[in-house]
């Protein structure tokens, strides 16, 4: 396969689950947003939610006052923000035109759709369209697209490009996520097993489609340490950390069969994978939830960067 084209299907994925977490994200500020501020608690959750993007400096550049109606227009419909969910379905539509006689029609047809009722959507009255909704559109968009892929695509290198920038990105998303919560929203830790902080728990894990799967795993007892458990190191939940990274090794595993070599982004990945696997969480907590997050968002940088020089510049290695 062309380093091109495997580097337009990687990025596809990466933008659609982008463009998931986005809304995933808006929805977490949303249900925040709904508590009231009672005895003195934060309650600018859309500021952390914007910090947590990245993009809280150009957000008050363009539009100055945090009002919830703003960051909707940003976080879901300014083309402007890189990271918006029509920016990133933009994004995947475009790379998968470019690849399209690499995806089945079912897949084309998915992704295609999805940017044409976007469009729609652009064209109606804001008020119209409330979060919950627009969230809503966003996960079952991703999940059909998602769909298509599985029941599809032959396992060829195509597919676990797809899959790789799936699991690099989904990792990236799941620490930024849980960093949100633990050391952006929460005003000071006087509030810890406060109402305010089980509530916030139980609305990380409702944007993360995890609340059910919780409760199974763990008898439904909220706890910071068993939360961070489950979407770090628990192998059954598909959105740990530790699950990714098993995915990533997965494809990359594949792609050196198939391309009859090992490289060092299986190394990076291994690295990950072995890492987590043999953790425990009180190793993290000891070295500082925030801090662990940090480390982990930045190697799983590092393997992006690895897959990114081994199969996607078109050099020889």
């Amino acid at each position: 396969m062309l380093s091109r084209t495997a580097a337009n299907l990687f990025w596809m994925t990466r933008y659609l689950e982008r463009s998931e977490t986005t809304a995933r994200l808006m929805d977490m500020g949303f249900r925040n947003a709904l508590l009231p501020n009672t005895g003195g608690g934060y309650r600018n959750e859309w500021a952390a939610i914007l910090q947590s993007k990245g993009v809280l400096q150009s957000f008050t550049d363009k539009y100055g006052e945090i009002v919830q109606r703003n960051v909707e227009s940003f976080l879901f419909f300014d083309m402007e923000n890189p990271s918006s969910v029509a920016s990133c379905i933009r994004s995947a539509r475009e790379n998968a035109r470019i690849v399209r006689t690499a995806l089945t029609s079912q897949v084309w047809d998915a992704i295609n759709t999805s940017y044409q009722e976007l469009m729609a959507m652009q064209r109606l009255e804001r008020s119209k369209l409330s979060i919950p909704d627009l969230t809503d559109w966003t996960i079952r968009t991703s999940s059909l697209i998602r769909g298509a892929i599985e029941t599809t695509q032959l396992r060829i290198d195509g597919y676990s490009f797809m899959n790789l920038g799936y699991a690099v990105e989904r990792a990236d998303n799941t620490a930024r996520l849980l960093d949100v919560k633990y050391y952006v929203l929460l005003p000071s830790v006087a509030y810890v097993g406060s109402g305010l902080d089980n509530y916030q728990w139980t609305t990380l894990l409702r944007a993360l489609s995890a609340h059910r799967a919780y409760n199974w795993a763990y008898g439904g007892e909220l706890s910071s340490v068993q939360i961070a458990h489950f979407l770090l190191l628990n192998p059954k939940f598909p959105r740990s950390l530790l699950s990714c990274y098993a995915e990533a090794n997965e494809h990359l595993d594949q792609l050196a069969r198939i391309y009859g070599r090992s490289t060092p982004a299986q190394e990076s990945a291994r690295a990950l994978l072995g890492e987590l696997a043999e953790a425990r969480i009180e190793d993290v907590f000891d070295e500082g939830l925030h801090e662990f997050l940090t480390r982990m968002i930045n190697e799983n940088g590092g393997l992006a960067q690895a897959i990114h020089d081994q199969y996607l510049t078109g050099d020889a290695r």
